[in-house]
């Protein structure tokens, strides 16, 4: 009479996926000034879109390795599924870190309806939902999901008196199942989703002086900025919520899916056909100095388009031998324009007595664009020695192209063309570091085009042994391989081509089922050596630098699992330890104020050597846990009474894109709240999350140009929701 409790209970709230991460131990997502970030155990992707994601994201088979289709919003999921570790063979689109995996609910015969509404007065949030399913006729199915999102914002942009980020969400998607005969059906979905913000939920969180030899020793940044004519720049330098900017941001996104699943049954075999088209549409403007002073500004405006065929053929289960094989192939192409603009207005026109006022009313405009395509053919197989011993042998082959584009061009921002002042072009190079093709100090220009073709074999070996009918051990060695390519964010020629990555994985656990099946114990051990980890650091002025961190070592030991502690109350719980460390990167950028002390880049500089030091987000311990309870009541028309608790605690990370040690922030514990009536057709909720108010920095960095230009070491950050509370009312028909 005992059940496992619905993940459902647990994941109410979820509104976006980055929500996701504090259910699961070592999994790290944030949004940073212009992209979304994923990380599993310690390794993910920078800001660069030049990359794919470490971590793939995969929804109904149509993999997402894009940046911006993280921001997604949920809408009608069914399952969800974290995947630690390179995933060759199944996943093996670039998933040399993890993936995500997200399946869609299905239609269904019998006629379902839902009504859902969700409020948190505290950030102006409201969520509403809808979804409507059954059939059409005999054979056809149809499902029908909606989602529409609101919300105010929790940061108080000071400046303008508002509320940030505010959020205009929406999302509709149209499922048709087609089930003709026992031996084939044909699943059909089309989504579009369309997720806008104004404002960011971003501050200045510290804005330490001037040095001897900066143009203004001993003065903050806003003190500068204050005498030159903004005393309101920057008002306060503290995490509190607040924020000074004065520039209006804004992110427009636009996404469309159509997904063509189909399967056939082939007496006992299975044919599987997945095509898929993805495109999506994404302009930002942002207002990167991140002050109340015009200082200069960033426009982006990116597309891209992706089509995918994968083939699946899939044998008898519980054979002494059983296999599935496929053949994998997608296409696709990026365009990524951006803009670094400096208005007619900027305080830069003030600095050195008005040498720099050529910038002004001028525009930094870079063009990528990238087209790859690659195909690969995939196997694996599984041979029961006994029905204890089995052995799974898998591997993947990959080749993919690339070509690849990237321009840079200083423009007047009245009228978008190139600009025929003579000096501009060269303070942009001389001041900024932005080689451009107007510039006499880089004769070689800035027009940069190449192709690179690369393969890849990725074997995996598993060895499983049933101990009894209740406990399995296994051992497993995985390999996994992530295509170079070409930086898409630098302002330097020299950072251009970076190479492939590759993973080599080793994993022994235990599975079990203990205290006559109600407590579950998953433990792992795992071990994973990194060639040529791709990373994206800040580069002090105005860009991003990618290269290849040559040796990287992650290893840990994770355990989770559930228990039903009794009839009525049951518990999800898991704990990871992580220990992540550069075993040879002596190229990476210097973060603020760091001696140089490593190798010697392309451009001629001294680069900063992080052997021996951990990445960004690898704290050492992560945990979650959650529980449930749930009784029979009788209370005004209620059927049940239903409670969940979920804690999340991590320790001290890193958290500065630069591993700048200033920002080894403190643990925190987060801790969820849900009270809820429940019938057959009625629930209302009352929920809290993180009504421990943890005030969470997500990301840091420097604020561009303020060590560079003006001599500071001024910090801008991330934080993440603080305490809210809501109401949650569905009606099921």
């Amino acid at each position: 009479n005992y059940s496992i409790p619905d993940l459902n209970h647990f994941v109410k709230s979820i509104e976006k996926i980055d929500d996701l991460q504090y259910s699961v131990p070592n999994l790290h997502m944030t949004e940073t000034g212009i992209s979304t970030q994923m990380f599993i155990r310690g390794i993910g992707t920078g800001n660069n879109q030049g990359f794919e994601q470490s971590v793939g994201q995969y929804i109904d088979g149509i993999h997402y390795g894009r940046q911006q289709l993280l921001r997604m919003p949920f809408l009608d999921i069914e399952r969800v599924e974290v995947l630690k570790g390179p995933q060759s063979i199944m996943f093996g689109k670039n998933s040399v870190a993890g993936a995500l995996n997200l399946s869609s609910a299905q239609p269904t015969q019998d006629t379902e309806a839902h009504v859902g509404i969700q409020y948190q007065p505290k950030i102006g949030a409201t969520e509403l939902t809808t979804m409507v399913s059954g059939s059409l006729t005999d054979t056809v199915s149809a499902r029908l999901a909606l989602r529409d999102y609101f919300e105010d914002g929790y940061i108080d942009n000071s400046f303008k008196e508002r509320d940030e980020t505010a959020r205009e969400e929406s999302a509709i998607r149209l499922s048709l199942l087609w089930e003709p005969n026992d031996d084939m059906n044909l699943l059909f979905k089309i989504e579009r989703d369309e997720f806008d913000g104004t404002g960011r939920q971003i501050e200045v969180i510290r804005d330490d002086p001037a040095l001897e030899g900066a143009p203004i020793p001993g003065a903050t940044f806003g003190q500068i900025l204050g005498a030159l004519g903004h005393p309101g720049a920057i008002t306060e330098s503290e995490l509190n919520f607040e924020r000074q900017a004065d520039a209006e941001e804004s992110s427009t996104n636009t996404l469309n899916n159509a997904t063509l699943t189909a399967n056939f049954f082939l007496g006992d075999y299975t044919l599987t056909s997945i095509s898929g088209l993805v495109s999506y549409d994404f302009v930002e403007t942002c207002d990167c100095d991140y002050t109340a002073a015009p200082v200069f500004s960033v426009f982006i405006d990116e597309e891209y388009e992706q089509f995918s065929q994968e083939i699946r053929l899939v044998s008898p289960v519980g054979e002494k031998f059983d296999w599935l094989g496929g053949l994998f192939y997608q296409t696709s192409e990026l365009g990524f324009d951006d803009d670094i603009r400096i208005p007619s207005d900027s305080v830069l026109g003030l600095l050195s007595g008005g040498a720099l006022a050529a910038l002004t009313g001028k525009g930094a405009g870079r063009n990528y664009q990238l087209d790859t395509d690659m195909w690969s053919a995939f196997f694996q197989g599984r041979y029961h020695f006994t029905e204890d011993l089995t052995l799974t042998l898998g591997a993947r082959y990959t080749s993919e192209t690339k070509t690849a584009s990237r321009v840079m061009n200083i423009t007047e921002l009245s009228s978008g063309k190139i600009t025929e002042d003579p000096m501009a072009p060269i303070l942009f190079d001389a001041v900024f570091g932005i080689q451009n093709e107007q510039s006499p100090l880089s004769p070689q220009g800035h027009n940069l085009s190449d192709k690179r073709e690369e393969s890849s074999f990725t074997p995996l070996i598993n060895v499983s042994y049933k101990i009894d009918s209740n406990i399995m051990a296994y051992a497993s060695a995985t390999t996994g391989f992530k295509a170079g390519g070409f930086d898409a964010r630098a302002n330097n020629i020299n950072s251009w081509e970076f190479e492939e990555e590759d993973a080599t994985a080793y994993e022994f656990g235990i599975k079990s089922l203990l205290l006559d099946d109600t407590l579950e114990v998953n433990l792992s051990f795992y071990r994973t050596e990194y060639d040529n980890l791709q990373v994206s650091q800040f580069d002090g002025v105005l860009g991003f630098n990618v290269g290849n961190a040559k040796e990287t070592l992650v290893q840990g030991v994770e355990v989770e699992g559930r228990w039903i502690v009794m009839d009525g109350l049951s518990m999800q719980y898991g704990i990871a330890y992580l220990d992540h460390e550069y075993k040879d990167f002596t190229n990476g950028n210097c973060h603020s104020r760091q001696v140089p002390n490593g190798d010697i880049g392309a451009d001629g500089n001294q680069l900063c050597d992080y052997t021996g030091k951990s990445g960004q987000y690898t704290p050492k311990l992560t945990a979650s846990i959650g529980f449930d309870y749930f009784t029979e009541i009788s209370f005004l028309g209620f059927e049940y009474f239903r409670t969940t608790l979920g804690l999340f605690h991590s320790t001290k990370q890193n958290v500065d894109v630069n591993l700048n040690p200033l920002y080894e922030v403190d643990g925190y514990t987060k801790v969820d709240i849900r009270i809820a009536l429940e019938s057959e057709n009625w629930n209302i909720a009352l929920f809290g999350k993180n009504i421990t108010d943890e005030s969470v920095l997500t990301y840091v960095g420097n604020n561009p140009l303020s060590g560079s230009t003006f001599g500071t070491d001024t910090f801008y950050g991330f934080v993440d929701r603080p305490a809210v509370y809501g109401i949650q009312i569905d009606y099921n028909f």
